[in-house]
């Protein structure tokens, strides 16, 4: 589903600097179009920098006509900007909402209620047994389940959904022409069929290892809670944890033994004040009580107030230097966890606070 305006706000994406709440503070003081047709002279009263400029004065129209040739080439393709009706409220008022997603099937379940379900790449039989049984009780409810696709609890998810006749959506830290993993393509066709597909990146955007963490985000921020099957404490399912609960969303978590270190993680996160889950009820009952906000005036992002950012972690920044530094170097100097540090780097990324850099990150030239 292809319209004039959509060849625009793919140039607005490559844009250096300009993420979704700084592009609609943007749009707010001009149009799409006379953005991209305007004169050097009218770029620089828009504030933007020399970089900016030259990127929206030469767009790569190669690259986008290629995009939207993809998403013209198969009905129920769909590229949605934030400003769509079809955006989901619940994404669109987290702190780092995505400027545009690209979905596959059917769009209308991006605003139903949702559950994640996340954990481990490598689930004990008793994992894979409670994500099962979960996520069939769950989408008999009523929710969609949505997960990332990945190997182990991710894929058990989607596929007990499935076999519920449920919906399910997944999302990717690829393009949605280059599913990852590969063994999930035909998994993939069948969440077309019966749930949606979802990414904020292009569609024949490769796997890198810091897509990864953002798609996390994005799994949490579709959902009114985030249940944890199986994590180790360095699991990548922490990182979702970490941001339900900074988006204001319930986290569940299945207990396991003691002595299993893929139960670690949730048992911390139960330390931590996560709900332990021990049957479905456990869950449905606590919807009564979560309140996750739509209303999109809560969060204005027209606001013509200067954009402030609220640091995940001052010591995670002055530990990045204008060399490459590591993930490991970061977490040694801030002595925090890695999975911590991730997290924080993510951020700090999407507010332009850090670059990510062939071999780690460098601090980034953040302009107003």
């Amino acid at each position: 589903m292809v319209n004039e305006q959509d060849k625009y706000w793919l140039a607005l994406y490559d844009v250096p600097q300009i993420g979704g709440s700084r592009a609609l503070r943007l749009l707010k003081k001009t149009s799409l179009t006379r953005l991209f047709t305007g004169s050097v002279l009218y770029l620089q009263s828009l504030g933007l920098d020399t970089a900016q400029q030259q990127s929206i004065l030469n767009p790569d129209w190669l690259a986008i006509e290629n995009t939207l040739n993809w998403l013209a080439d198969q009905p129920e393709r769909y590229l949605i900007p934030i400003t769509s009706n079809d955006y989901p409220l619940t994404l669109k008022n987290i702190g780092s909402p995505p400027l545009l997603l690209y979905v596959e099937g059917n769009v209308e379940l991006l605003s139903k209620p949702q559950i994640a379900m996340v954990g481990t790449r490598d689930p004990s039989y008793y994992g894979k047994r409670h994500a099962h049984s979960f996520a069939v009780e769950l989408v008999q409810e009523g929710l969609v389940v949505t997960s990332g696709l990945a190997i182990g609890v991710d894929s058990e998810c989607h596929r007990s959904a499935l076999a519920a006749k449920g919906h399910t959506i997944a999302v990717l830290g690829t393009g949605l022409a280059n599913i990852y993993p590969k063994r999930h393509q035909k998994l993939a066709q069948q969440i077309r069929e019966q749930g949606a597909l979802v990414s904020e990146f292009s569609p024949f955007t490769q796997a890198r290892p810091e897509h990864f963490p953002r798609r996390n985000r994005i799994v949490s921020g579709l959902s009114l809670g985030v249940v944890v099957i199986e994590a180790a404490l360095n699991s990548g399912s922490l990182i979702s944890a970490r941001y339900a609960v900074e988006q204001g969303r319930e986290v569940f978590a299945l207990p396991g033994a003691i002595d299993n270190p893929m139960a670690a993680g949730c048992h911390y996160l139960i330390q931590q004040g996560a709900k332990l889950i021990t049957q479905i009820s456990d869950i449905t009952d606590e919807l009564t009580y979560i309140n996750v906000s739509t209303n999109s005036e809560q969060t204005d992002l027209f606001s013509a107030v200067p954009e402030t950012v609220s640091l995940p972690n001052q010591i995670i920044l002055d530990s990045v230097g204008y060399e490459v530094t590591t993930a490991d170097i970061i977490a040694e100097h801030s002595q925090q966890p890695v999975s911590q540090v991730l997290t924080s780097l993510i951020e700090l990324e999407l507010d332009n606070w850090v670059s990510v850099v062939p071999g780690g990150y460098v601090r980034s030239q953040r302009r107003g």
